[in-house]
């Protein structure tokens, strides 16, 4: 029986202003399902932002470790106190909160800059050769934190229908990959993992479980591979 301790990094609740629930579920359920232990985390900040998810509209403020906690049920650490020794493997799933909380790629594109203590903690994870694992819009993210180490060429997939965030992932040094949303891609020089999920508008919510379980699988087979 596996016994990995998997960090998975939240960003809120809410795919408009914080996590992809669905994807930060079935990465949960997962592990689960591999006998691994998730450490569920999150940065101790304000949301940029906070999105009324019927209307749209902003307004408010809320805490993105606050709001993560109601996706790990209350068993949550701050990212801040997370070091990469404590873990086998690191994953992000998607949603807006990545690329605004985490980052700020949604406002910036690839001119966007991170969180000093998620970079830290994935840099720390990196330079150990432990994986990586990435979901939706969290690939740009890691193409940030990589261009930030003077890493290039990391192989990311954003999927095959938002053009204009492929372009910007390609802007921050990766390589961007074709990949549908049922499915993860592999840079294995790299160590890291990625699937596309709700970067597609409209998949079905079996095909974005399959492409996030195909992700942590393969995150979990670097595990073992050491």
């Amino acid at each position: 029986m596996a016994n990995e301790r998997v960090g998975v990094v939240l960003a809120g609740c809410g795919h408009f202003d914080g996590a992809e629930i669905r994807e930060a579920i079935f990465a949960l359920l997962a592990l689960d399902e591999h006998h691994a232990h998730a450490v569920c985390m999150a940065p101790n900040i304000e949301q940029m932002h906070v999105v009324d998810h019927i209307t749209g509209q902003t307004g408010g403020a809320r805490n993105v470790l606050t709001e993560s906690a109601r996706v790990a049920r209350g068993d949550i650490r701050d990212l801040a106190s997370v070091q990469a020794d404590e873990l086998d493997a690191l994953i992000f799933p998607g949603g807006f909160g990545v690329a605004k909380n985490l980052c700020d790629f949604a406002v910036k594109g690839a001119d966007c800059t991170v969180n000093p203590e998620v970079s830290r903690l994935v840099r720390e994870m990196y330079a150990a050769g432990k994986p990586l694992g990435f979901a939706c819009i969290a690939p740009a993210l890691a193409a940030a934190i990589f261009r930030e180490a003077g890493v290039k060429g990391v192989q990311l997939t954003l999927g095959d229908e938002d053009k204009g965030a492929a372009r910007a992932l390609e802007a921050l040094g990766a390589v961007h990959l074709s990949c549908p949303a049922t499915e993860a891609r592999v840079d294995a020089a790299h160590r890291v993992v990625s699937t596309p999920a709700y970067m597609y508008s409209t998949p079905r919510i079996s095909e974005v479980r399959r492409g996030v379980s195909e992700m942590v699988g393969r995150v979990l087979g670097l595990v073992k591979k050491g």
